[in-house]
């Protein structure tokens, strides 16, 4: 049993990793959270001279946790961007003249 909560801790570890580099949001702490639950019951599982595995999946877990609040606390806006306001009213300007110039021949 002890094993299978390591390898499930540890899939779920890995699929926390990609939820923390994707930007999934909060869906982060659903792998993350089994993957800290798996890992606990693990160690709970382990004998003291089998725990080192577990252990570091629990540390693991509880950095991906941290990750996933760092990401969720970090805003997503994005900088505006002047020169291409400025291009898009001076295209604009240049369409309106050119429109102007077919309607008066």
């Amino acid at each position: 049993m002890r094993k299978a909560f390591i390898v499930l801790s540890f899939i779920f570890t890995l699929l926390g990793i990609v939820f923390v580099i994707l930007p999934m949001g909060t869906l982060g702490f659903l792998p993350v959270g089994i993957s800290l639950l798996f890992s606990g019951l693990a160690f709970a599982k382990s004998q003291a001279s089998d725990r080192s595995v577990p252990k570091y999946l629990l540390m693991f877990g509880g950095i991906l946790f941290l990750a996933v609040i760092i990401r969720v606390m970090m805003p997503d806006e994005v900088a505006k961007d002047s020169e291409l306001e400025q291009h898009k009213i001076e295209s604009k300007q240049e369409d309106l003249k050119d429109l102007e110039e077919l309607e008066a021949q």
